[in-house]
């Protein structure tokens, strides 16, 4: 490798199992802890950078560990330099292809190397990426799963502490008539101010989405996540023009490529990354500009911690999702005031982590 001002000298990665406050119930499955793989990057001059994948699964946080080990040998050495390092990622990993946990783990690689490289620089990241140090309006989509209506309204409510104003729910009940009866509950808790969104989880037919997401029109709705498979955007397209109340795509795009197509035929009014599969932060500038260039209003999926720094620095930012999930292994998390992510003015993205969490929820 050519020399570099800064190098990668090692990666690591621990593996954990956090238990959720509020167990998240989709249509897809009920998850009531979270497996996050913490990953370090420790440079040649000490600095560190930290990011982490959300694993869904235990035993794929376990096999992303790892595959960090391996990685740790090829890597070593390695100018801190993102670009590159996806490069590098690519041709490594070119005969199994860039998908599922290895996306996660390239995009976490990526995330990792920006936080160190804004750390040398002693910026806060989204400043290093020429956003403004700004709060950005977030909405609480902690828990809110699939539960009776009585139960779903009083967890709206409950959401709503920090002065949230957004809260999201998850739709795919036996039938729709049951998701329907949710959303009236929760929607006659919340103020009229408040925003509400719903996530299908790609729970629907064609079919069903074309004769339920209408109904939705004039229940008060923000928008309309994911209602069928998240890669049919052609079938997505004709959803949105059947429907006023906005669709939203994106948390399941690998790279840019799918957003493009998404974008080409207007599959959705809003977009959202996911920083695990878009691709890190690199992944992430490159979406934004074609979001940008399309006139679409970008969301976050999940990561808060460095998503915040993201929106901050895009130049269609719309909403941060956020999530408490990491809280219990960060020495400090994302402070919410008045329903607004507050940037860290600490350089980097501001994570590190708690030792003595990560050793209790370390996965054996």
């Amino acid at each position: 490798m050519t020399s570099s001002p800064l190098a990668i000298r090692s990666i690591s990665a621990v593996a954990v199992s956090v238990p959720m406050q509020r167990p998240l119930g989709t249509s897809a499955q009920t998850i009531r802890s979270a497996p996050l793989l913490l990953l370090t990057l420790e440079t040649n001059g000490g600095v560190l950078g930290r990011s982490y994948a959300f694993c869904y699964l235990e035993p794929v946080a376990r096999a992303m560990q790892s595959m960090i080990g391996e990685l740790d040998k090829f890597l070593a050495g390695h100018p801190v330099a993102p670009v590159q390092l996806a490069k590098s990622l690519a041709r490594y990993f070119r005969l199994t292809g860039l998908s599922g946990p290895l996306c996660m783990i390239a995009s976490a690689v990526d995330a990792a190397a920006w936080d160190a490289l804004s750390t040398a620089a002693s910026m806060p990241l989204a400043a290093l990426l020429g956003g403004a140090l700004e709060p950005v309006r977030a909405y609480n989509s902690n828990g809110l799963g699939l539960m009776s209506p009585a139960m779903a309204a009083d967890e709206a409510e409950a959401l709503l502490a920090s002065g949230f104003l957004a809260v999201k729910m998850r739709m795919g009940r036996p039938t729709f008539d049951d998701d329907l009866a949710a959303v009236r509950a929760v929607r006659k808790r919340l103020p009229d101010d408040v925003k509400l969104m719903v996530d299908f989880n790609q729970a629907l037919s064609f079919a069903q989405a074309m004769e339920f997401c209408p109904r939705l029109d004039g229940e008060g709705i923000y928008w309309i996540e994911e209602p069928i498979r998240h890669d049919d955007f052609a079938h997505a397209a004709l959803i949105a023009s059947s429907t006023t109340t906005p669709l939203q795509l994106g948390e399941n795009m690998i790279g840019v490529a799918p957003l493009f197509d998404a974008l080409k035929c207007e599959a959705t009014d809003y977009v959202m990354f996911d920083l695990d599969r878009i691709g890190g932060v690199s992944g992430w500038r490159l979406a934004c500009g074609l979001a940008s260039a399309a006139g679409r209003e970008v969301s976050s999926h999940l990561f808060p911690e460095v998503s915040a720094h993201l929106l901050a620095a895009t130049p269609t930012g719309h909403w941060l999702e956020y999530v408490d999930w990491a809280n219990p292994v960060l020495e400090e998390s994302l402070r919410i005031e008045n329903g607004m992510a507050l940037i860290p003015e600490r350089p980097g993205n501001g994570m590190t982590w708690n030792e003595d969490a990560v050793q209790r929820y370390r996965l054996g």
